[in-house]
C-alpha cells in the first residue's frame, strides 16, 4: 500500500489557487446554478451563448473543468425551535429523514505550463513515485491568467444565471477541522464528513467501502448525432406543450444515485489543432482508396475543417465522465441501468471505464486537471461540447425569514419559500397580493389552509370570508373566532363596542354611519346631508352619554335607548324639522334589529368583541350570503373589520382572504371597496387574495378582471388539466408566457405514487415561476381537509379527547398504526 501524499500531485495551495508539482495552475470557484424546471427555452439558449463567451475567453493551454456532486442524504428536521407549533412540530417528523440529492457544483480553472508533456493512458503523474517541476511559475503570468479568470468570472455573473464565489486556501485545502474540496475529492466525503478511507485501484475503484463505477463519453462515435442546449421532458409534457430542461440535466439532478459529474474542456492552440487536422486529413486521403472507412473519416474531417473556419468555431478537445457509487454491493449492477437509462434520454452510448477508470478518476483530483490522458478526448466545437454542461441544481430555499413550506418537486424535501417580501425586496412584484385559480378538486382549499395557517404562525392577522366551512378545523385549532348562522347560533357582532385602546375616530364614526345608513334606506335611496349630520351628533352624543354611565353596556340596543330617551329631546330643543331628520322613521325601520324584533340578535353580541386584536377570523357566509337583510350588513362589518386592522395595526402583516364569497361581495355595491382594498392595502403592510374556481368569473366580472387580476401581481393555479385544450384564453387572460403555459400543464403528471400530495404554480410577477408540491404530515391533513366523513371523525375525536389538537393527535396515531 502507498501513502497518498507520495503520489500527490500537488506541490502547494497558496494565493487562493492550487499548484501543481508540474506547475499548473489552478483556481477553483463554488458556483450557484438556476433552479430545476425554471428555465424557458429562450433562457436555455441565453444561458449556452453565455457559457460558450465566457470559455473563449480562457487563454491557450487552459482546462475549464466543472464538476458537479450529487450526493444523496437525507433532511435534518429542527425540534429545538421555541415557537413550534402542534402542526409545526408534526411537519417536521414526517418529513424527518426525508431522502434527497444535494447538489454542490465547482468551477476549476487550469493553466498548464507552455512545454508541458500531454498525459496519456501510458503516462501519468499517477504512475509515478515522484516528481520534479519543470519550471518554477512566473507571478507575470499568473497575473494574466487571473486577468482571464476574472473576465470569464464577470461574463457568467453579469448574465445573471450564475453566480461564483472563489474558494480560499481553507477551503481547497482544508483546515485540522474541516476537509477540503482536495480531500473531500479523494474520499468522496459528504457535505460536514471528516473520513479518511482506503483508495482501492487494483481490481476495481473503491473508496473505504463505496464501490465505484465510472462511465465516459470520451468517443465521438459515442456521441448524440444531435446536441443542443435543451430537450423535451417527457414526464412533464402534453399534446400542446413541450416542457424543457437542460441536455445535461438527466446526468444531473435526475439521475438518482450518488454521482459526482465531470465536465472537462480543453483549450489548446487553435491553429495547431487545425493544422494537425489538415495532416490527418490528407493521410486519409491518401488511403481512402484501400478502405471506405478512410474515405468517411476524411470527408468528415474535411467537414469539422469547413465548419471551424467558415463560421468561425473554436475546436477544443472534451470528456465527460460520471462518477457513480454505492456502498451497497447490491445497487452496484443497478448503477450500470440507471446510467445506461439517463445517457439514452441524451441519445450517447455509456461506456463503462475498467482498466482506465483509476488514471481518469485521478485526473478530477482538483488542481491535477492538466494530467488527464488526452487519448480519452475527443475533438468537437466549444459550441457542442457546452450542450453537455449540467444547467441546474436543485430547489433552493429563501433567503427571508417569512414564508410557506412546500416541497421540492422532485424528492419532496422541505423548502421553505417566500412568495410575499422577497420578491418584492428583488423587483419581480409590487404588491403582496395573490389570485388562486383552482376547480374543485384540485387542492385549493388545501393549499389556501396550508398557506394561512404559516402566515399566521408569523404573526399575521388574518381575515377570510368564506362559503364552505373551509377553514372551521383551522380556526377552532388556533382558537380563532369564527362567525357563521344558523337558527341555534345566529351570526352576532357589536359594531359599537370599544375595544381596550381603542377610540371613537372618524373611521370608527364613519363605519357606524355606513352601517346605519345601509340598514335604514334601501340601496337606491338617497340620504340628505342633515340626516347625515343628525346621525353623526347622536353617535358623538351616545358616546358621551356612554362615558357618563359606565353601567351602560355599549350595543345596538343602548344606542337606539339613547335615540328614543334622550336624542328625540336634543332633536327638538335644535328645532330640527322632521324633513331635515325624520327620527320617527329611522326608529321604525331599524326596530328589526332591537330587542324583540326579528334581528335582535345582529348588532347585540356580548362575546367575540375584540375583533381589532384577534389574530384570526373567519366569517362563514354560506348560511347568509342570499339573505336580503343580513347578507349586506355582515359585508358592510367585514370591511370594517379589515380597514380597522389594516390602518391601526402598525407594522403589522395582515391578509383578507376571499373565498368564493367575492361573487357575492361584487353584486353587492362592495365592487369599489374591493377595487380600493386592492390597490392600497400595499401600502398597509397587507395583502389581499381572492380564490376561484372557475376561469368564466374572471371573465364575465369587469371588477375582478381590472381590479384584481391586474392588481395581483402573486398568480397561483391549482391543476389546470381539464382546461388544457381551452388553456390559451386563460394564458391571455392572465399574461402567463408561454414557459408559465407549460409548467401549469405539468401539474401532477407524474407524481410519486407513494406519496400523498397535490402540486401547486406560482407566478411572482411574470417573472419568476415554479411548480412545488403541497405535501403535508397527516396531523396538517386533517386540520386542513375539507372531506365531510373526515371533518366529522376530527369533531368526534376533539369531543372525546377534550380539544381538537388531541383529538387529531390521537386519530393521526390510530390511522398511522392501520397502515403500518
Amino acid at each position: 500500500m502507498t501513502a497518498i501524499e507520495k503520489i500527490m500531485p500537488i506541490s502547494t495551495v497558496e494565493h487562493n489557487a492550487i499548484v501543481s508539482a508540474q506547475g499548473d495552475i489552478t483556481i477553483a470557484y463554488e458556483a450557484s446554478l438556476p433552479e430545476i424546471f425554471t428555465l424557458s427555452d429562450r433562457d436555455y439558449e441565453a444561458y449556452h451563448q453565455t457559457l460558450i463567451k465566457a470559455i473563449k475567453l480562457l487563454p491557450v493551454n487552459s482546462i475549464f473543468h466543472k464538476q458537479d456532486w450529487f450526493t444523496e442524504t437525507s433532511y435534518k428536521a429542527n425540534f429545538e425551535t421555541e415557537d413550534n407549533s402542534f402542526l409545526s412540530r408534526s411537519s417536521e417528523r414526517f418529513f424527518n429523514e426525508r431522502p434527497y440529492l444535494d447538489h454542490r457544483c465547482y468551477i476549476f480553472l487550469t493553466k498548464k505550463p507552455k512545454d508541458r508533456k500531454l498525459s496519456s493512458s501510458v503516462y501519468s503523474n499517477i504512475l509515478r513515485k515522484s516528481i520534479v517541476p519543470q519550471q518554477t511559475v512566473n507571478p507575470v503570468l499568473f497575473n494574466d491568467f487571473l486577468d482571464s479568470a476574472g473576465q470569464f468570472e464577470r461574463i457568467l455573473k453579469d448574465s445573471g444565471f450564475i453566480t461564483l464565489r472563489r474558494l480560499t486556501d481553507e477551503e481547497l485545502a482544508g483546515t485540522g477541522n474541516r476537509p477540503g474540496i482536495i480531500e473531500k475529492y479523494c474520499f468522496l466525503q459528504k457535505e460536514g464528513e471528516k473520513t479518511i478511507r482506503d483508495v482501492h485501484i487494483k481490481d476495481e475503484l473503491r473508496i473505504g467501502e463505496a464501490h465505484c463505477k465510472l462511465f465516459t463519453l470520451s468517443d465521438a462515435e459515442d456521441l448524440p448525432a444531435l446536441c443542443g442546449s435543451r430537450i423535451n421532458y417527457d414526464k412533464y409534457s402534453t399534446d400542446r406543450t413541450k416542457f424543457s430542461i437542460g441536455f445535461a440535466s438527466p446526468l444531473g439532478q435526475l439521475l438518482p444515485c450518488n454521482h459526482v459529474y465531470n465536465q472537462y474542456v480543453f483549450i489548446e492552440d487553435a491553429p495547431k489543432t487545425l493544422k494537425r487536422l489538415e495532416a490527418k486529413k490528407l493521410r486519409l486521403q491518401s488511403l481512402s482508396s484501400y478502405s471506405r472507412e478512410n474515405a468517411i473519416s476524411r470527408d468528415a474531417t474535411n467537414d469539422f475543417l469547413n465548419e471551424a473556419i467558415g463560421q468561425q468555431r473554436l475546436p477544443v478537445k472534451a470528456h465527460f465522465n460520471v462518477l457513480a457509487w454505492s456502498e451497497d454491493e447490491a445497487e452496484i449492477k443497478d448503477l450500470k441501468n440507471k446510467v445506461s437509462s439517463a445517457l439514452a434520454q441524451m441519445d450517447a452510448t455509456p461506456k463503462e471505464e475498467t482498466d482506465g477508470a483509476p488514471q481518469i478518476w485521478w485526473s478530477g483530483l482538483p488542481g491535477n486537471q492538466a494530467d488527464f490522458p488526452m487519448n480519452d478526448t475527443f475533438d468537437t466545437f466549444l459550441e457542442q461540447a457546452s450542450c453537455f454542461l449540467n444547467l441546474e441544481t436543485n430547489y433552493r430555499s429563501s433567503i427571508s425569514p417569512f414564508g410557506i413550506r412546500f416541497g421540492d418537486r422532485l424528492s419532496g424535501r422541505p423548502v421553505h419559500t417566500d412568495i410575499s417580501d422577497e420578491p418584492i425586496k428583488l423587483g419581480y412584484t409590487t404588491n403582496r397580493n395573490k389570485f388562486i385559480i383552482g376547480p374543485s378538486g384540485s387542492g385549493k382549499s388545501f393549499f389556501t389552509n396550508h398557506m394561512v395557517r404559516s402566515y399566521y404562525e408569523q404573526g399575521t392577522h388574518v381575515v377570510l370570508v368564506d362559503v364552505g366551512h373551509s377553514y372551521k378545523g383551522l380556526c377552532d385549532l388556533v382558537g380563532g373566532y369564527y362567525f357563521t348562522y344558523s337558527e341555534k347560533d345566529p351570526i352576532k357582532f357589536n359594531p359599537f363596542y370599544l375595544t381596550d385602546g381603542d377610540v371613537l375616530d372618524t373611521e370608527k364614526k364613519e363605519s357606524i354611519k355606513t352601517l346605519l345608513l345601509a340598514l335604514w334606506k334601501k340601496d337606491d335611496e338617497p340620504f340628505t346631508r342633515s340626516e347625515y349630520v343628525a346621525l353623526s351628533n347622536a353617535l358623538t352624543l351616545y358616546y358621551q352619554h356612554l362615558d357618563a354611565h359606565s353601567e351602560i353596556f355599549p350595543c345596538f340596543n343602548s344606542f337606539y335607548d339613547y335615540l328614543m330617551e334622550h336624542y328625540m329631546q336634543v332633536l327638538e330643543n335644535g328645532k330640527v324639522k322632521e324633513k331635515d331628520f325624520d327620527i320617527g322613521n329611522f326608529l321604525y325601520v331599524l326596530n328589526p334589529y332591537y330587542k324583540g324584533g326579528e334581528y335582535d340578535y345582529l348588532l347585540n353580541a356580548t362575546e367575540n368583541l375584540d375583533l381589532l386584536n384577534e389574530r384570526f377570523i373567519v366569517f362563514e357566509l354560506d348560511a347568509v350570503k342570499d339573505h336580503p337583510i343580513l347578507f349586506p350588513v355582515v359585508t358592510i362589518i367585514i370591511m370594517e373589520v379589515f380597514i380597522s386592522k389594516m390602518r391601526k395595526l402598525k407594522g403589522i402583516r395582515k391578509m383578507i382572504l376571499l373565498e368564493e364569497a367575492w361573487k357575492a361581495i361584487a353584486k353587492e355595491g362592495m365592487a369599489e371597496y374591493l377595487k380600493y382594498l386592492f390597490k392600497t392595502v400595499r401600502k398597509f403592510f397587507g395583502e389581499a387574495i381572492v380564490v376561484t374556481q372557475e376561469i368564466e368569473d374572471i371573465i364575465s366580472s369587469p371588477i375582478v378582471k381590472q381590479a384584481i387580476v391586474n392588481n395581483s401581481d402573486c398568480k397561483i393555479l391549482l391543476d389546470q388539466s381539464k382546461y388544457q385544450n381551452k388553456f390559451d384564453a386563460i394564458q391571455e387572460l392572465l399574461g402567463l408566457t408561454d414557459k408559465e403555459k407549460a409548467q401549469v400543464l405539468s401539474m401532477n403528471k407524474a407524481n410519486d405514487p407513494k406519496r400523498k400530495y397535490k402540486e401547486v404554480f406560482i407566478s411572482l410577477g411574470g417573472q419568476y415561476s415554479k411548480v412545488y408540491r403541497t405535501e403535508v404530515s397527516l396531523e396538517e391533513y386533517l386540520a386542513y381537509t375539507t372531506e365531510e366523513s373526515e371533518k366529522m371523525k376530527v369533531q368526534q375525536y376533539s369531543e372525546k379527547y377534550g380539544s381538537i389538537q388531541k383529538g387529531i393527535a390521537v386519530l393521526a396515531s390510530e390511522l398511522r398504526n392501520q397502515n403500518s
